[in-house]
Formats: C-alpha cells, sequence, structure tokens
C-alpha cells in the first residue's frame, strides 16, 4: 500500500470513495471486483473512527426475533458466515450464555423456543466454512449447576440455568477493514490515509469528482470521477453540507454508543449476558429488560453497550469518567459480587452509529435498525452522488453492495455484484487456523513463543510471511516491544507496507499494541523508535508523536475527561459473571 497522492490525481475515476472506515473500504473491494477504477481517502487513518471502536460482534441477528424482523435475522446471519467465510484469521464463533429465571418471560420455555426458531432459521449459516471448530452451533440449554459453574456470581434463588447461542467475535476490527482495502488496493484501487475531502467538484446536476486536503503537506487537491459515495459516517451531513444544501442525512438521529474494556478476564470462555436498566420499546416479545453483555477478548473483557443521543459535533464524542462510573454502577448492580472498579477500565470505546428517533430525555430508547442508503440523484437531482452511512459492522459488505448497485445503475452499467461473500480477503486464503500456525512454526526465521506466533496470525493471516521477511532479512525484528506480543517486524511493516505515517496508527490500528489498553511506556518507546528510523523524525517529532499517543491512552485521574482512541462507534448490548483475577 503506497501513498502517492501525484498519482491518485492523475486520471479520472469511474468512483472515488469519501472514507476509509469498515464501509469505505467493502465498498471499494467490491466496486473494483466489477471492472471499475476506484479512489479511496479518508481524512484520518484507515478505520480510525467507528470500525476502530466497535464491539467486536459479527452480530447474527437472533436479538432481531423480538421485533419479528425475519429478514434482518437472515440478513444478519448471511452478513457473520461470510466474515467467518472471507476472514477466517479475524472473525470466530463466540457463545453467550443468557442466564433463565423461574418460567415466565425469563424461562427457559421462552428462550429455548426462541433458540430454536433462530436455527431452523439459520440452517444454511455454515454453508461453506471448512473447519467445524469455526461453525456456529445450534443453541442449546444449561442446567442450573453447569451454569453456576462457568459464572458462579450468577447465584440467585430462582436462576434456572442458562439459554446458550453462538454469535461471531471479531479479534481486531481495524485490520479487518484494513483486509478489505488491502485487497482492494492489490486489485487496483488508489488509496491515501490523511486526505480530508473538503467539497464536491459539481458539473451541470451531477458530481465531476471531490475537492481534498492533503494533511501531511497542506497541499489543495481535486481528485476526479464519474460518482462519488459518501461513506463517512457520522460526518456524513458535515462533509456534504460544504457544497449542497440541506439534505435528508441532516435528519439522521444519531447515538453515542459506548462501551469498556476491563483487565480482568471472564472465568468461563463464554460471554454472558445479562439484564441492563432499559427496555426496548419496539420489542414485539421482550425480556424484563435491555441484555447488557460481558465478553472474552484476547486476555481482557469487553463491557457494553451504553445508548446516549449525540446531538454534537461528531468530533466531540467522549465519554467522561463520571459516565464510567454509572456504567460502572449498573454493571456492579446487574451482577453483585463483581466490584469492578474505575481503576479496572483498560479502555473505552465510543462514538456514533444511526439510531431511532427519541424523545429529548427518554429513558428507553429506540435503536437504528438498518443503514442509511441515499441517492442523490433521486433525492435532490445530483447525478453520481450515493451516501451509506451504516448502522453495524456486520453488515458493510453486504450494505456495500447495495450502494454500489446505485452507483452502477447510475452510471448505466452491466456490473453484476462479485462474490464478495465467499472471495477471501487479504490474509484469509486458508481453511484451518492450527494449519497455518503449523506452517508458520516451521517456516519461522526466528523462534517465536506460541502465544507471540498466535497472535501474529490472528492479525495476518497468510499475510503473516511478509512480516517475517523482515525478520529474516534483519533477525532483531524478530523480537517483541517489550512487554508485548507485537514483533518489531510488524511496526517496520506497518510503516513500508500499510501506509501508517502516524505513531498511533500503528498502536491502536496496525498492530494489538494499544487497541486493549495502555501497553506501557516502554512498548510505546520501542515502537517510537523504530517508526523514528523509518520515517526520519527528529528527537523532538518521536516525542510529539508519543504524547499523541498518551494523551489517547485512558488513565483516569481526577474526573479527568478521557481522550477517545479515535471517534468510535460500539455494537451490541453487554452483561455480567466472574472475572478471573
Amino acid at each position: 500500500m503506497e501513498r502517492n497522492l501525484d498519482e491518485l490525481t492523475r486520471r479520472e475515476y469511474d468512483l472515488i470513495v469519501v472514507g476509509g472506515g469498515i464501509f469505505g473500504a467493502c465498498a471499494a473491494w467490491d466496486a473494483v471486483l466489477r471492472g471499475m477504477s476506484v479512489a479511496l481517502i479518508e481524512r484520518h487513518d484507515f478505520s480510525g473512527a467507528a470500525s476502530a471502536n466497535s464491539f467486536k460482534m459479527a452480530h447474527g441477528g437472533i436479538r432481531y426475533l423480538q421485533h419479528a424482523d425475519i429478514a434482518r435475522v437472515r440478513q444478519s446471519c448471511r452478513e457473520r458466515s461470510a466474515l467467518l467465510r472471507v476472514a477466517p484469521h479475524l472473525v470466530e464463533p463466540l457463545p453467550i450464555a443468557i442466564p433463565t429465571y423461574g418460567h415466565g418471560l425469563k424461562g427457559k420455555a421462552l428462550l429455548g423456543a426462541g433458540m430454536l426458531a433462530y436455527d431452523l432459521l439459520t440452517l444454511d449459516r455454515n454453508a461453506g466454512i471448512p473447519d467445524p471448530a469455526r461453525h456456529i452451533p445450534r443453541g442449546r440449554l444449561l442446567d442450573r449447576g453447569v451454569t453456576l459453574d462457568l459464572f458462579p456470581n450468577l447465584e440467585a434463588p430462582d436462576l434456572t440455568g442458562a439459554a446458550v447461542f453462538c454469535d461471531g467475535q471479531i479479534y481486531n476490527g481495524p485490520r479487518l477493514a484494513l483486509s478489505f482495502l488491502r485487497s482492494a488496493v492489490d486489485r487496483g484501487v488508489r488509496a491515501a490515509n490523511y486526505v480530508e475531502a473538503t467539497g464536491l467538484c459539481l458539473g451541470e446536476n451531477r458530481v465531476a469528482g471531490v475537492k481534498a486536503r492533503d494533511l501531511i503537506s497542506g497541499e489543495e487537491l481535486e481528485i476526479r470521477g464519474a460518482a462519488v459515495l459518501n461513506a463517512t459516517g457520522g460526518w456524513a451531513s458535515q462533509f456534504l453540507g460544504r457544497s449542497l444544501p440541506e439534505t435528508s442525512l441532516s435528519q439522521v438521529p444519531f447515538s453515542r454508543d459506548a462501551c469498556f474494556i476491563v483487565s480482568r478476564r471472564l472465568s468461563s470462555h463464554m460471554g454472558v449476558a445479562l439484564s441492563g436498566a432499559t427496555k426496548d420499546p419496539d420489542a414485539v416479545i421482550s425480556r424484563s429488560a435491555r441484555h447488557l453483555f460481558v465478553v472474552p477478548w484476547r486476555d481482557v473483557s469487553l463491557i457494553g453497550v451504553w445508548h446516549v443521543v449525540w446531538r454534537d459535533h461528531p468530533d466531540a464524542v467522549t465519554v467522561t469518567d463520571q459516565e464510567l462510573e454509572s456504567f460502572l454502577g449498573e454493571i456492579n448492580g446487574a451482577c453483585p459480587g463483581l466490584d469492578l472498579e474505575l481503576a479496572d477500565v483498560r479502555a473505552w470505546n465510543a462514538g456514533l452509529v444511526p439510531f431511532g428517533d427519541n424523545q429529548e430525555g427518554a429513558q428507553n430508547l429506540r435503536y437504528g435498525h438498518r443503514s442509511h442508503i441515499v441517492d442523490h440523484g433521486r433525492a435532490q437531482g445530483v447525478a453520481g452522488l450515493v451516501s451509506l452511512i451504516g448502522v453495524r459492522y456486520t453488515t458493510a459488505r453486504g450494505d456495500a453492495a447495495r450502494a454500489v448497485d446505485l452507483v452502477v445503475s447510475g452510471q448505466g452499467r452491466r456490473a453484476p455484484r462479485p462474490a464478495t461473500h465467499r472471495l477471501p480477503v487479504f490474509g484469509g486464503d486458508f481453511d484451518r487456523l492450527d494449519d497455518l500456525e503449523t506452517r508458520a512454526s516451521r517456516t519461522s526465521p526466528v523462534p517465536l513463543e506460541s502465544h507471540v506466533l498466535r497472535a501474529l496470525l490472528r492479525n495476518y493471516g497468510t499475510g503473516f510471511e511478509g512480516v517475517l521477511d523482515l525478520a529474516r532479512k534483519e533477525p532483531l525484528l524478530g523480537d517483541t516491544l517489550r512487554g508485548s506480543t507485537i514483533l518489531k517486524a510488524e511496526v517496520v511493516h506497518a510503516v513500508r507496507d500499510e501506509m501508517a505515517l502516524m505513531l498511533e496508527d500503528v498502536a491502536f490500528r496496525r498492530t494489538d499494541l494499544a487497541s486493549g489498553g495502555d501497553p506501557g511506556e516502554a512498548a510505546l518507546s520501542d515502537c517510537a523508535e523504530l517508526m523514528a528510523r523509518e520515517r526520519g523524525w527528529s528527537a523532538a517529532e518521536t516525542e510529539r508523536q508519543l504524547d499523541a499517543v498518551r494523551g489517547k491512552l485512558f488513565r483516569p485521574a481526577g474526573g479527568r475527561t478521557a481522550q477517545p482512541i479515535g471517534p468510535a462507534a460500539a455494537e451490541a448490548r453487554t452483561g455480567h459473571v466472574e472475572l478471573a483475577p
């Protein structure tokens, strides 16, 4: 991946994608496979906002049974299956237990019936997934004893057991988006980060390209194209507002979804769903409250999600220590004895997703159900302009295809959808992770501890060879950053081959270094030293880069507002159980 702005502006494209999150990356991948020439620009770093900070869930749609929304159940299941199929290194099954109580709406009978209905509606959920270990199994019921063995803190007189369903979990959201983008670049897409779209180039009743600014040099650019896809998420209306009168997107409500990471990991391999403090007003069949989730992820636990209607500027998204204290209070109330404190929190994620229509001060909030896809040729008479605001990370591939369909239709092309539901993305061209691990351990030029090798493969899949080739040429790059599982070769690879320009690009998005919380000064210093060598930074610039990363790490102190790990968005609900010390 090479950032070449001269080449980016040298030709006219069939499609310019504005926004380099998961939706923009999937759209670029889909469009280039249809034979279109494509450019993609991102004002920050690829997957630097919502996509970097989701709840790491690939939702299969089981909760939409409560809304009797069978179409959405089927869509979500298809998209989860597609991610399991095309990115086996980055998406895996995750079992989740829902505790059952008594014999009413919270009992086994109702949940068991719901899971049976879901299993029947999704009989094809494992089609084309060659590794049985990565199949989504049928739902099952656990008795009280087994449930308490798994989750001792759930002890309650009326606990009858649990119902277990399986969903998907994303190991690294930014790298999954990057895998789609890298696949697109390998097919000819021209992409550049830190290029801000400042407006549209407009011809007579149609777009002719995008005005942009290189945020590294300050240079003004113009990228010419026959169509523009606005995939800027929470910034969609702000971007359009620079060139067009008010659009329907300005009326789209947004939620600041928030979740957080704690340093203790669940004692069970399963996640757990517990009742929160609010209800779902859109549910046809509803239990007592929405679920909150606590799930194991890497060597920590994810807890979320909380929702607030967000009416401020998208750049202002943040979570205060006071809000985290209230989240912790709700979680501790849902699972007495857990006793989580602010000191247990390693990081928080928060960002914007489309929401439902809610009145001011409403407690039981209506969520967004579907992505917003707008053909501005039909809506405003501006041909060649399409907007896509995605509601869930899981559905990005399919929603991007629908958006590109509109572009293709507007250009009068015959370009059917490519098979992105089964074409492996970069690093995903293998069947079994265990076989890949055996292959990597045999061919590695340096000895790697098993947990380091496994983390490498989870992030890069078959692309691990490009990383280890660097260690083959320079053996010291086979060492890890102090106190981490990150190879020094990963840092160099990120700069040379993945367009990482800033320290935060590597710390939060190209590697696992800081995406789960503060990795410590030693690891950050090692990373900065390597990047300084590659990027030619002075001592002063290296320290500035370190300060920028430190400012985005969660370090609670005296009620200080924590800085986000990038504008973020979380995609789930949350719960509780015993966490291992």
